[in-house]
């Protein structure tokens, strides 16, 4: 579905939110820790959340199950230098390290994620402790004066501007999962069963999105619980435990340490070389592409 309407699906996406998708997205990165090294923007379609996560030093990854969707962001973000590195990836069984990520964004794209508590359950999964999950989805009329009027507007102005899409049938989807997804409550309730704190909820457009910052549950710098004995101990030949020695003088310098020390000094020089080509190259480092081009896939 998100295959086919994955050419004009930014277009329509600034028509129906009139023009504030992009503040909304805003709002989203400022919700991101600057200190934030590794990122995912989770659920990225064609990418346009992206560029506000870019920093020097940081490394931003885009995961979608859309291959389609992947290859327009592709277009749109490059391939070189702090690029995005973008992945076709299942939410429910992310290609990554358990506490691998700083922060977790999603923009309009966790109401397509069901049973919801699998999927929070694997973003706790990957992120660190300490780490932040920003979540920004279009949300169900919530009870009060206004609910007639955004109520219509997303039962029957959605599926309307929707057929200015090749798939006319996606945006009536949209319309029914809005409704589905609700205004929040059962998102906070998922989030909080798979060990986040929720941190911060905001409504743009009198509530037609909300925006919702959580912490991953623990200690910044906790040790994930793992199997011990699969640990190997430090120990010599013998199996016996090395005894560090005491604190006494320096030991004297083994003969041919100076020459040691040149060929370290050399090897240096080469790396930095190398370093200083590959540069001038400009290689192209995408994550999850061939030389055919990006497949999809699980690890």
């Amino acid at each position: 579905m998100f295959d086919d309407v994955s050419g004009r699906y930014d277009f329509l996406n600034r028509v129906m939110t009139l023009g504030q998708d992009g503040a909304w997205r805003d709002a989203m990165w400022r919700a991101v820790p600057e200190d934030a090294r590794v990122v995912l923007d989770l659920c990225t379609g064609s990418g346009v959340s992206l560029p506000g996560l870019r920093r020097p030093g940081r490394v931003v990854l885009g995961m979608d199950v859309s291959f389609a969707m992947l290859e327009v962001a592709q277009e749109q973000q490059g391939r070189t230098g702090w690029a995005p590195r973008l992945a076709c990836a299942d939410a429910f069984h992310l290609p990554l390290r358990d506490g691998a990520l700083d922060a977790v964004t999603i923009a309009f794209g966790v109401r397509n994620l069901r049973p919801r508590p699998a999927a929070m359950a694997e973003l706790a999964r990957v992120l660190r402790p300490g780490g932040t999950l920003v979540v920004l989805e279009a949300s169900a009329p919530a009870p009060g004066p206004l609910h007639p009027f955004h109520a219509f507007w997303v039962r029957h102005m959605i599926p309307l501007f929707g057929r200015l899409s090749p798939d006319p049938s996606a945006y009536r989807y949209l319309s029914a999962s809005i409704f589905e997804f609700g205004h929040g409550p059962q998102l906070v309730a998922d989030m909080t069963g798979a060990g986040f704190t929720l941190a911060r909820e905001k409504a743009f457009l009198l509530g037609a999105t909300r925006l919702w910052v959580a912490r991953r549950s623990g200690k910044v710098g906790q040790n994930h619980t793992g199997d011990f004995s699969a640990v190997r101990n430090a120990r010599g030949d013998s199996g016996e435990n090395r005894v560090v020695p005491a604190a006494g003088p320096p030991p004297r310098r083994a003969p041919g340490s100076g020459c040691r020390r040149h060929e370290r000094r050399a090897h240096r020089r080469a790396l930095r070389y190398a370093l200083v080509v590959y540069a001038k190259l400009n290689a192209a480092l995408p994550v999850g592409t061939s030389s055919s081009g990006p497949r999809c896939g699980r690890s």
